[in-house]
């Protein structure tokens, strides 16, 4: 775990936390084991962000230890190529399990043995109802299920199916192995719950040796109680499975008997959460990819830069709680722009250009400024900037006929041009449309850096680059995938924001085109961005990661807008 992880773990009390204290005060546990058990059939997203925080933070916490345990027990829809993304992002994210990586097929054998033993005390039985019989059998939460005609197999016949179901010698679907609990069950978790069934595909860590597998809810616990865990911290999903879990650990004879615990997972406002939904976008190309940064996924994330620690910030402030609620997207970015104010490298880059010619200053001149990197960190040095003749600024910072308190570029109006000297607007060029192509002005020689001999003060600085100097760069303005909380009535690619992404061509000073992929940076006055892998040399890309202004902050404090 990184050294800022770690700090933040131990800076936070909650029920769960509470939980634990009791157990070590009382000595049930001298140490605290926790894991994080993804499945390898998708890449993780913000909500895992949250669990992989709790778990590892945990164990931080206590000085014990948290696995990264893959819950690998469905062949059919899992990658070698997710198993190396998820430990990726959690390492990104800022933690790392050492010597801990296990995989739910480590214990594929033993898991069949518990099988075994259930059979042999009469616990678990092979059943031939179709799929579609076993859930009318089931019962419905005003109704109880029935038995299966095949419940009270004798234990010799059920052991032979059993191994001859391992054996591949029956198609798939054709038969399970169930618990024998309880078909009347007011929970249906408990109405003889499926242990075992036939899948014939081959798995990415085993081959082709087994033609059966374990179910989630089976293989989940005792893969706990093999690994030692103490204290399984799921989502709160889970909670009505939890009998199912103590029921397995208590009939049979395993090594521990982890503690299961339940917390609300992270929801976000304009946010979905689900790998069908995201599947989908990614097929029917509404996002270039898993790591598209509109996506809400980790890689995503990562790529339209959002920091890592603004994420743990995200999770330590939302808090564990044990019921279910929904976070703002607003306050998700606020820890993205307080994270980002702090390390993001200032520069200068103009998105929707006007050129501004100062018509005093010398023909073929150039000054070289030297520009602080990040003003709220004085060991970031500073950089050199070009200025020139012809400049290009932002057409937005121009009016021709502006409005009282427009502290900006008018004719007639002076301003600041950032770290260099006072402009003043003369004249307006337009062309044969009458848009406006060019702003001639001119500047104060005396007002290098600021200030002047007379002390007089402008309100406007504005932001600019040299033309002369200046770099083209792709710009990707991206906003929420969807603009209002999805409407799960409805389909969701039907609610899909159509100006989730704007293209632009800007013009950026020379220092950023020279970063690297995944360089963070805020463009002066226009927001966050970061470098994209999609970058070569001389034709820089960039992600805007969030703008500057912080809607939140706005809310919580009732705030006005900057001027």
């Amino acid at each position: 775990m990184t050294e800022h992880a770690s700090a933040e773990a131990e800076t936070h009390t909650h029920f769960i936390h509470e939980i634990i204290n009791g157990d070590l005060a009382s000595g049930k546990h001298t140490t605290v084991i926790t894991r994080f058990p993804p499945e390898p059939n998708g890449y993780l997203h913000i909500g895992h962000a949250k669990s992989i925080c709790l778990n590892f933070g945990t164990a931080v916490k206590y000085g014990g230890r948290c696995h990264l345990r893959f819950d690998d027990t469905n062949p059919a829809k899992e990658e070698v190529e997710y198993v190396e993304s998820i430990q990726e992002d959690i390492r990104w994210l800022g933690f790392d399990w050492g010597d801990h990586l296990y995989f739910a097929s480590d214990y594929f054998q033993p898991l069949y043995d518990y099988a075994v033993s259930l059979i042999k005390q009469g616990k678990a039985y092979v059943d031939d109802l179709t799929p579609e019989q076993i859930r009318e059998y089931r019962g419905n939460l005003k109704q109880p299920g029935k038995n299966s005609p095949f419940r009270e197999r004798p234990i010799a016949e059920n052991l032979d199916l059993f191994e001859r179901m391992k054996n591949g010698e029956f198609d798939e679907g054709s038969r399970i192995l169930r618990a024998k609990i309880d078909m009347a069950s007011p929970n249906m978790n408990l109405r003889d719950p499926a242990i075992y069934r036939i899948k014939k595909a081959h798995h990415h860590r085993t081959g082709d040796t087994w033609n059966i597998y374990p179910m989630y809810d089976y293989a989940h616990g005792l893969s706990d109680a093999i690994e030692g865990i103490t204290h399984s911290i799921c989502t709160l999903e889970f909670e009505d499975h939890r009998p199912l879990y103590d029921w397995f650990l208590d009939n049979l004879d395993v090594p521990c008997h982890p503690q299961q615990i339940e917390f609300a997972r992270l929801n976000l406002t304009q946010t979905i959460m689900s790998k069908r939904y995201f599947l989908r976008l990614v097929n029917e190309g509404h996002v270039s990819g898993w790591d598209d940064p509109r996506m809400p996924t980790l890689r995503g994330m990562r790529r339209r830069g959002y920091p890592a620690a603004a994420l743990r910030t995200l999770c330590e402030k939302v808090g564990v709680a044990k019921s279910n609620s929904i976070v703002e997207l607003a306050f998700l970015e606020s820890c993205v722009r307080d994270q980002l104010n702090q390390t993001a490298l200032r520069r200068m880059a103009v998105l929707d250009p006007i050129k501004l010619v100062i018509t005093n200053y010398p023909e073929g001149q150039f000054e070289t400024f030297e520009a602080d990197n990040n003003p709220e960190d004085p060991e970031a040095g500073t950089r050199p900037v070009l200025f020139g003749r012809e400049l290009y600024i932002e057409r937005s910072d121009f009016m021709e006929v502006p409005p009282k308190k427009f502290f900006r570029l008018a004719p007639g109006q002076e301003v600041r041009l950032k770290h260099t000297y006072y402009v003043t607007c003369q004249e307006v060029v337009k062309d044969e449309n009458g848009e406006i192509v060019e702003l001639r002005c001119s500047y104060d020689p005396l007002s290098r850096g600021g200030g002047t001999e007379d002390g007089r003060k402008v309100r406007g600085t504005l932001h600019w680059v040299s033309a002369a100097h200046a770099q083209p760069a792709e710009v990707r303005l991206y906003e929420p995938l969807f603009p209002e909380n999805p409407d799960s009535e409805k389909d969701f690619a039907e609610q899909l924001n159509p100006n989730s992404l704007k293209t632009i061509q800007a013009w950026v000073e020379p220092a950023l085109a020279e970063g690297q992929p995944g360089d963070l940076f805020q463009f002066l006055r226009n927001g966050y961005f970061c470098m994209d892998a999609d970058s070569e040399p001389g034709k820089p890309v960039f992600n805007r990661t969030i703008g500057l202004v912080d809607s939140w902050a706005k809310m919580q404090k009732n705030q006005g807008s900057p001027a």
